[in-house]
């Protein structure tokens, strides 16, 4: 247990508009960082194009779904499981014929 809150690192991260207080893994602490930093890149772009035209609401799911869009077609272009088909495929088709 205690090796556990070892590894455990209180930070704070500027989201934004706001300060949030997180307890991370220590060796994630950049990732937050980093994390945090997309968002609120990314709800400034959006800011300043709809401020005024947009409730803080609308801008904040824009954002989230910018973010989730750029996740999702990186985990399509990182899907191996074609990849692995063929490999199971070409390895039936070796062994049979070295049989």
């Amino acid at each position: 247990m205690e090796e556990d809150n070892k590894e455990k690192l209180h930070i704070r991260l500027h989201v934004y508009d706001t300060e949030m207080s997180v307890n991370i893994v220590r060796a994630d602490e950049k990732l937050y960082r980093d994390a945090a930093k997309l968002i609120t890149d990314t709800v400034n772009t959006y800011s300043e194009v709809f401020k005024g035209r947009k409730s803080d609401k609308e801008i904040l799911y824009m954002a989230l779904i910018d973010i989730a869009l750029r996740y999702e077609r990186e985990a399509e272009r990182n899907d191996t499981a074609p990849f692995s088909d063929i490999l199971k495929t070409l390895t039936s088709e070796i062994e049979d014929a070295l049989k």
